[in-house]
């Protein structure tokens, strides 16, 4: 992977709090969701309940499709990632408290959280693995996507 790219990546995970991340459902039909989310280097995390339809879906199928980008009012201002991943359940407890240290850092804003911060136990927590990275930039021209493989 191109580093100059990689940086730009990067730049936008750490720019960013929420994606949108599909899963398949068993009758076949994707479901899109959005979810927070913390990342180290090009791994990323979320989390969600023990018995959401997200956790059972990736239980079956592991396959995801992922974007986070932002809202913009300026056309050729648009910028995103767009990556197709496989998410794996996080089992080791030190992985797991770790991400749930890092997600409070994401909103540096936030005095304090408005919920205790959930146990391991509590939450099924997904380290999502990109195999492909699309990265969006507009600015470059319309459309303009750079693509790569992980």
């Amino acid at each position: 992977m191109d580093e100059q790219i990689k940086e730009k990546i990067l730049s936008l995970l750490d720019q960013h709090r929420i994606m949108t991340i599909a899963t398949l459902r068993p009758d076949g039909w994707p479901q899109a969701t959005t979810v927070g989310y913390v990342s180290q280097g090009l791994t990323l995390y979320f989390l969600c309940g023990l018995e959401s339809q997200k956790a059972a879906n990736l239980a079956r199928d592991d396959r995801v499709s992922l974007t986070i980008d932002h809202d913009t009012s300026d056309l050729m201002a648009i910028t995103g990632l767009s990556m197709a991943a496989h998410a794996q359940p996080v089992t080791d407890r030190a992985e797991a408290e770790k991400v749930l240290r890092m997600l409070p850092l994401k909103y540096p804003d936030m005095h304090a959280l408005p919920m205790p911060m959930p146990s391991p136990d509590e939450v099924r927590i997904f380290r999502v693995t990109p195999t492909v990275i699309s990265v969006l930039d507009y600015s470059q021209g319309f459309g303009h996507t750079d693509l790569c493989t992980c």
